[in-house]
Parts: structure tokens; sequence; C-alpha cells
């Protein structure tokens, strides 16, 4: 049984990091005691970012570079949020077959991450 589950990125400067996922995606920033740390939390998401300033960028990892698939209530809602923060934007909203309406982003840090919402059964 899974109980839990967060994720885990090494980032470049981690104080852009935090504004990163603050306003372009709605997260509260968290200290963890270290300086080198901080824990992005939103409703059931939490994400643990330790700066790692001689790490390779994602980038160099090629389409490996996604970590994660954010399902929401609003992908709309998040989109904007997003486009008005200054959010790289690597997939234009869209309605998929496998019926997500989902985008696309890439984070200051080079990773990548979707972000969709359930299409209602036709």
């Amino acid at each position: 049984m899974i109980r839990d589950h967060m994720y885990v990125l090494a980032v470049h400067d981690l104080e852009r990091s935090a504004a990163f996922y603050r306003d372009a995606l709605g997260f509260a920033t968290h200290d963890m005691g270290d300086p080198g740390w901080r824990m992005f939390v939103r409703d059931g998401c939490r994400i643990m970012a330790g700066e790692c300033r001689d790490a390779m960028p994602p980038a160099d990892t090629g389409f490996h570079s996604y970590y994660g698939y954010l399902v929401v209530e609003d992908a709309d809602a998040e989109y904007a949020r997003a486009v008005a923060a200054g959010a790289e934007i690597t997939k234009e909203i869209r309605d998929e077959p496998w019926d997500m309406r989902e985008f696309g982003l890439r984070t200051v840090d080079g990773h990548r991450l979707m972000v969709g919402h359930e299409l209602p059964a036709a």
C-alpha cells in the first residue's frame, strides 16, 4: 500500500524556484529546517526542493525531464495563472482523446510538468 507521495527535485536557485511555485502554480512554501531545502505544498501535493547549483540541468535529460502530472479541478484557471506569471508553456491547453484537458509547462529550473482536469464522460 502506498500511503502518500511527494516529489523531490534538485533546483539551481531555491529562492527563484520558490517564487515560481508560489506565483505560477499557487503553492505555499515552507522552510524545512535546512537552508538548502524548501517544501512546496498545495492541497495533497508536496514537493521537496533541494538547492543543487552544480546538478545537471533537467534540459540535459531530454524527454526525461518530466516529473509529474497535477490533476486539478480547473485546468483553464491553472493555465491562466501560469501564463499571467510568465511561465514557459510547453504545450498549449487543449482537450485530449484520453479525456483530459491539459497543458504543459517548464519550471524555472527546466523540469517539465503537466497539468490537467478530467473531461466529463461523453
